[in-house]
């Protein structure tokens, strides 16, 4: 009998839409039914250079389930092409083309002298999850596009940075600002293709690359390796999103160490760095450890790399103690032990247990039963909202589904970014208590 799964944290991969969409003048093309693309596409992820409502799709319909709809798919790349001003064109599939055995690799080959590149995607929903799509994207771009590209020679200090699944993670535009900052600090050239303005000629120069940078536990690890492989580019993957002082400063030296940088002028930097960030935190210091209504444990449930993110501010940053820590966006098993191993690594010896679960229910009814000292901080979305009322807990929304504000370019990432988890955190136990 199937699982009935309750509040899932993630979509099929057809969402992989969002990395197309997240680089500028790229152009999705829905080989799917009307209702699969305008699913995926419909939470404002599509706004920007095209809006969901101009997103090309071939509409399949039950005459293309029984006689196949590649005809259907030839005319809308062709139509896509000739009416839409984009850069590139990335056709992906969905469940009903995928059943029915349309294949979209040999219609999209048929453009290949169309002047500007069309690419295809294999993402049905019962093959994973939009995470694996963004892979699977990436994965097309660089054996479809980036390997067909003139060779050229490599640039010095020029870093690609990698991380955040687009769109889906609430806070990723904000994030590639925050790492692109770090690491041109330390006299690098940052290079990321996603977001505004960074498009096609960032793309293309992801082949000349020193070396690229992954930051995220397992997202895009397989990206690095085929990356390497094309192109001689070493990675340096590095799992943790680097929030706060100590992360921050750890994220620097590691970025450093690789690049082979002299350690004296980052040492100037982090201090620097530090500096400020300890002004801010002492000047606030009796908001911190003297309101009796703030958490002293907390679990979160999010994705690894977010849970990840926070658990290690909290720990390592702010002395809190970690409950569980629920991992939601359907791990692969391959990664499961190593990415569990990142979670009993805190300062002090301090251990937590990393569960794996993608069912909201079951999460929601280990975190009833577990014991905390005082008010339960839980990090989540905007489904645990309700079980932190219910607790009498305090609650930081940070990941999908996330209808709790509206960020434009904020970001947890960095120096910055830590001080401002903290505004968030302290803000919300006044609102619940005063």
């Amino acid at each position: 009998m199937a699982k009935i799964l309750d509040e899932p944290r993630f979509v099929c991969a057809l969402g992989a839409s969002q990395t197309v969409l997240a680089i500028h003048r790229a152009v999705p093309i829905f080989h799917s039914g009307a209702g699969c693309a305008a699913r995926v596409s419909g939470d404002g992820s599509g706004t920007g250079y095209l809006a969901t409502n101009t997103l090309p799709c071939s509409n399949i319909g039950e005459t293309e389930v029984v006689f196949g709809g590649e005809g259907k798919l030839r005319d809308i790349i062709g139509n896509s092409l000739r009416v839409m001003d984009g850069d590139l064109f990335v056709v992906l599939s969905g469940c009903t083309t995928e059943i029915v055995g349309d294949d979209i690799e040999q219609v999209v080959s048929e453009f290949q002298d169309a002047g500007k590149p069309v690419l295809a995607v294999s993402t049905p929903g019962f093959k994973g999850t939009n995470y694996e799509g963004h892979e699977w994207v990436v994965d097309a771009i660089i054996r479809q596009y980036l390997t067909r590209l003139p060779k050229g020679e490599k640039i010095k200090g020029l870093v690609n940075i990698w991380g955040p699944v687009p769109s889906h993670d609430p806070y990723w535009l904000g994030d590639f600002r925050e790492l692109e900052s770090l690491v041109r600090e330390l006299g690098l050239t940052p290079n990321v293709i996603f977001g505004e303005h960074r498009g096609i000629e960032n793309l293309n120069k992801v082949p000349l690359a020193e070396f690229n940078l992954l930051v995220s536990t397992w997202v895009g690890l397989d990206n690095m390796k085929l990356l390497e492989s094309a192109f001689g580019t070493s990675y340096l993957h590095y799992p943790i999103l680097p929030v706060g002082a100590h992360e921050s400063s750890a994220f620097l030296r590691a970025v450093a160490r690789f690049a082979r940088l002299d350690p004296e002028p980052v040492e100037t930097i982090i201090a620097v760095h530090e500096k400020e960030y300890y002004y801010y935190i002492e000047r606030s210091v009796s908001v911190f450890f003297e309101n009796r209504t703030a958490s002293k444990m907390f679990s979160t449930v999010t994705t690894s790399s977010r849970a990840l993110a926070v658990a290690r501010f909290l720990i390592n940053d702010f002395g809190l103690m970690p409950n569980k820590q629920y991992l939601t966006e359907n791990v692969p098993p391959e990664h499961q032990e190593r990415i569990a191993g990142y979670f009993r690594d805190f300062n002090y010896g301090i251990e937590a247990e990393a569960v794996f679960s993608t069912d909201g229910y079951l999460i929601h009814r280990q975190i009833e039963e577990e014991y905390f000292a005082g008010p339960p901080l839980i990090v989540g979305s905007i489904f645990e909202k309700q079980l932190v009322k219910k607790l009498s807990g305090n609650f930081v929304c940070v990941s999908t589904p996330f209808q709790q504000k509206v960020v434009l370019h904020s970001s947890y990432v960095g120096y910055h970014g830590g001080l401002k988890f903290l505004e968030d955190l302290f803000t919300g136990v006044y609102q619940t208590y005063n």
